[in-house]
């Protein structure tokens, strides 16, 4: 602890001191030789390395990674450019993850819930509200960054954009062709990622309707093979502290610091748009169908605290389930289980805004009816990424790669990833929470006592 506390008040006193030799310089109150400000600016950064080490959090390592790589970029940019071949290993084993995990997440989520097929009228009200919603999110995401433009004026070196392709005129007939796979193999090889996601429906549907007994082996499979990849994510992620200060020092390189002032834009677009969200689509749903807002915002309190610091709706699930039953959800009644495969309400809203937003930054103009192609694919794709840290990261690349978008701004991104995973997995669980409320009381199953405490388990 103490090491600790000893690294961060180096870190400030350095910084405090390295800002402050940079505004007498700037002021012109005296000549700072840049030596000196190099010097004071890197004293800063080694003791934050030094507390990021001790710390052992990939978030704080990220950070720092960021912080190291724009330095890097900007006193030697040179170096940063030389760099880049990081950034790429990075990237290359992120590009592995996307097809395996759709897969395997969108098989379990569709053949694994009971509920999609026994409940019955129960289930198809869950799905058609979790569409509803979900689909209203990725529109608002994309009308956000749309009026923002916070991708805007960000000018990619020249080699990312040689990585663009570019696309090839497509007919109607083309476009909807495309949807579907003619080869899995193939469709997995060249990354096409919405041919991924229809087959992966198809075979979950598929799987749900044969007997169980011949079912759950291959059930099992993909459950396993889900919970392989998401813990090969959390390998790979322990490469993200040097691909993300790699890419950010390339970017910088090039482009000078100017960046981080579209990063701030961008995550004061998303924050915006959440609220949004909660103000124009949540709080008007939980009026309609009679939800006692104060009541269940008291419900949820603990939840979405537990989904804000761990940025993992997963972690907040047992105690959202314990609230909502003493909310006066029966058991009978949850929808939730399904809805954190289907109705990730935040991560939708975050996907839409942050694939526009690398589209902005690559300079590409995409049309509208592009763009609703695009929300399209991220409707099926947000499917499945179960709340996990990072997944909604692995379904950005995938669907930028798809529609021939440099991946480049997707690390930018990175560096502010863990500031945008809190807000949007705080709107997932809220979301989560109203749905089954809402479900409830559709079905005539809601109990709610005024006079009976939060967190008191109905009986």
């Amino acid at each position: 602890m103490r090491g600790k506390l000893g690294f961060a008040a180096l870190f400030l006193l350095a910084g405090a001191v390295a800002g402050a030799l940079s505004l007498v310089d700037r002021l012109g109150w005296a000549s700072v030789p840049a030596t000196t400000l190099v010097s004071a600016r890197w004293v800063a950064i080694a003791a934050l390395v030094g507390y990021a080490a001790l710390r052992r959090s990939l978030t704080t390592s990220i950070l720092v990674g960021m912080l190291v790589g724009a330095e890097i970029g900007h006193d030697w940019p040179a170096v940063g450019v030389s760099l880049r071949v990081l950034s790429q290993i990075f990237l290359r084993l992120i590009k592995t993850i996307v097809a395996p995990l759709l897969f395997a997440t969108l098989v379990v989520g569709i053949a694994g819930h009971a509920d999609l097929k026994k409940v019955g009228r129960m289930g198809i009200k869950a799905l058609i509200y979790f569409e509803v919603v979900t689909t209203l999110a990725l529109f608002i995401g994309l009308a956000a960054i749309n009026l923002s433009r916070a991708g805007i004026g960000i000018q990619l070196p020249p080699v990312a954009r040689a990585d663009q392709l570019a696309p090839a005129k497509q007919t109607a007939t083309d476009v909807i062709l495309h949807i579907f796979p003619e080869n899995i193999a193939k469709s997995i090889a060249e990354g096409q990622l919405l041919q991924i996601v229809v087959f992966s429906i198809l075979f979950g549907i598929a799987l749900a309707l044969i007997r169980e007994e011949k079912r759950l082996p291959m059930l099992r499979l993909a459950e396993s093979l889900a919970e392989t990849m998401f813990k090969f994510t959390n390998i790979v992620m322990l490469f993200a502290p040097i691909g993300v200060g790699a890419a950010i020092a390339y970017t910088v390189g090039h482009m000078g610091l100017g960046i981080l002032i579209n990063l701030f834009q961008l995550l004061a677009t998303l924050y915006v748009a959440l609220i949004v969200f909660l103000l124009g689509v949540l709080l008007p749903v939980a009026l309609l169908f009679r939800i006692p807002v104060r009541k269940f915002a008291r419900a949820i309190a603990e939840p979405v605290s537990i989904a804000f610091a761990t940025t993992s709706s997963e972690a907040a699930l047992p105690r959202a389930m314990e609230q909502m039953e003493a909310f006066g959800v029966p058991r009978q009644a949850f929808v939730m289980p399904t809805g954190y495969s289907f109705n990730l309400d935040g991560t939708a809203l975050y996907l839409s805004l942050a694939a526009i937003f690398v589209a902005q930054a690559a300079g590409v103009s995409m049309s509208m009816g592009q763009q609703l192609l695009m929300v399209l694919t991220l409707m099926l794709t947000s499917k499945g990424v179960a709340g996990v840290p990072r997944a909604a990261l692995v379904i950005l690349l995938g669907t930028v790669a798809s529609f021939n978008l440099p991946v480049e701004p997707v690390f930018i991104i990175l560096g502010i990833d863990e500031l945008m995973d809190m807000g949007r997995t705080s709107v997932n669980v809220i979301g989560n929470c109203l749905a089954t409320a809402v479900i409830a009381r559709t079905e005539g199953e809601l109990r709610v006592d005024a006079s009976a405490p939060v967190g008191a388990v109905a009986k």
